[in-house]
């Protein structure tokens, strides 16, 4: 008996499939890397991942968990062949409750559907990864998703106050309640935000959610060199501001969003670029955006397009959003590595890959969230299927992530490890935590059955 029919016969023939359409669409994300799966599966409940993992388990079959598929480091390539474990299925929002400030989740929710339906209730659930119309809750809890708001607002794990996992043997746990505050034993669910599905899978998450703003303002601000936009960042800070997005830009993004976009779609003389945003009661917002204005023109901001409703900051955002898209449009392959570093270094960063480009010739362009330090760095590469072109940009990835750990930052903020960022993670976290990662696993999953091979992990 084939895998297919084996999984058929314990699940149902409609939530197996091992069409060759749908394997080769669940063998990878976005990164380039893909495997074919032995076996597509689209469980719709918790007892069916529980019924799954219970007949791997026992027939040593890896399972590899797949949210939306978007993400960028391979996290969800089944590298081991096996089953692919798609939860799109699971997509229902089961509770929004005003009452007691929470959301009751499937984890193939998508994030902005939850978002959707927290708002028209009046409330808010703050993380915007920007794939949000995309990517699932459950990913976004398998990653620790930021996005921009998460300066003011925090990242997926702090809305995270209960989850339903799976364990690699089929017993399902429950972590945390619906609770805003819980000193119960250890903080097991925490354990698994961030696991890359290797430590169990969700199927049920109790999300944090708060009153919705009642109004949103941004600015957009150009300036002629980088280091004054770097510079606005610290001094917004340091004036007690604490916006809830703040977003910077170099040269060569607007430079490609010019050719992407249009001319006007920014001055031709920006080389930096600010994008500010502020949330709160009405009077509020105006008045702080009066105030940010006035800070951005003493730190040499020029063109600064202000925007006072929701409607008008939504196209400010939308230029932002289109950023990658103008780096995509180029032609060239973009090797997108969500390095984090201090912000004061933010513009050591920008000079650091201006110097890596003189000496190598290959584009990088840095963009993202400037008030946490988590800057997207493209790699630009014009023909990555070039052995000697790929082994190049390969290196400068390797030189990018060496400085980033010796200027005190970390190699990823919100994408993951997956396969992509594997062979740097030992040096990444250390021995001491390495071993650590390897205990946690071996004793939530003594087979390696869940995601193996990726993390750097056997």
């Amino acid at each position: 008996m084939s895998l297919e029919e084996d999984i058929s016969r314990i699940l149902g023939p409609e939530k197996v499939s091992g069409a060759p359409d749908v394997l080769a669409a669940h063998a990878g994300d976005k990164w380039y890397a893909s495997v074919l799966p032995e076996a597509v599966v689209f469980p719709e409940s918790t007892e069916d991942v529980s019924l799954l993992l219970r007949y791997a388990s026992s027939m040593n079959i890896p399972v590899t968990a797949r949210g939306g598929g978007v993400g960028y480091v391979g996290g969800c390539v089944p590298v081991r062949g096996g089953i692919s474990l798609c939860l799109e299925r699971m997509n229902r929002i089961l509770e929004i409750s005003p009452e007691d400030g929470v959301a009751v989740v499937e984890p193939g929710v998508i994030t902005a559907d939850l978002q959707r339906e927290a708002r028209a209730l009046g409330w808010f659930y703050p993380p915007d990864p920007a794939s949000r119309k995309e990517c699932s809750i459950g990913g976004n809890i398998a990653t620790n998703a930021g996005g921009p708001r998460c300066l003011k607002y925090g990242v997926t794990k702090a809305y995270v106050l209960g989850l339903t996992v799976v364990l690699a043997s089929g017993e399902v746990v429950e972590c945390g309640g619906r609770t805003h505050k819980n000193k119960t034993g250890f903080d097991l669910g925490d354990l698994f935000i961030g696991s890359e599905g290797m430590l169990g899978i969700v199927t049920r998450a109790i999300l944090r959610i708060i009153p919705h703003p009642e109004a949103f303002g941004a600015l957009s601000a150009s300036f002629p060199q980088f280091p004054l936009a770097a510079a606005a960042v610290q001094r917004i800070l340091n004036s007690g501001h604490l916006p809830s997005a703040l977003e910077i830009t170099d040269s060569f993004t607007l430079r490609a969003a010019r050719a992407y976009l249009g001319d006007s779609a920014l001055p031709s003389g920006s080389r930096g670029h600010l994008i500010v945003e502020v949330d709160g009661r009405q009077a509020a917002v105006r008045e702080e955006l009066d105030s940010l204005c006035a800070l951005l023109e003493e730190c040499g901001a020029t063109d600064i397009l202000r925007a006072d409703t929701e409607e008008k900051a939504e196209a400010i955002w939308q230029l932002r959003r289109e950023f990658s898209y103008s780096l995509k449009a180029t032609g060239m392959t973009k090797l997108n590595e969500d390095i984090v570093i201090p912000r004061s270094r933010l513009v050591d960063l920008v000079e650091f890959c201006e110097a890596m480009n003189r000496e190598t010739g290959l584009d990088i362009a840095c963009f993202g969230h400037s008030g946490d330090g988590n800057i997207h760095t493209n790699i630009m590469v014009d023909d990555y299927a070039d052995p000697e072109k790929k082994a190049l940009a390969d290196a400068c990835v390797d030189r990018l992530f060496r400085w980033v750990l010796e200027h005190g930052g970390t190699i990823t903020g919100e994408h993951g490890i997956g396969l992509a960022k594997a062979k740097w993670f030992r040096e990444a976290v250390g021995e001491g935590a390495f071993h650590l990662h390897e205990l946690v696993k071996s004793a939530l999953d003594p087979r390696n059955l869940l995601n193996p091979g990726k993390m750097g992990l056997p």
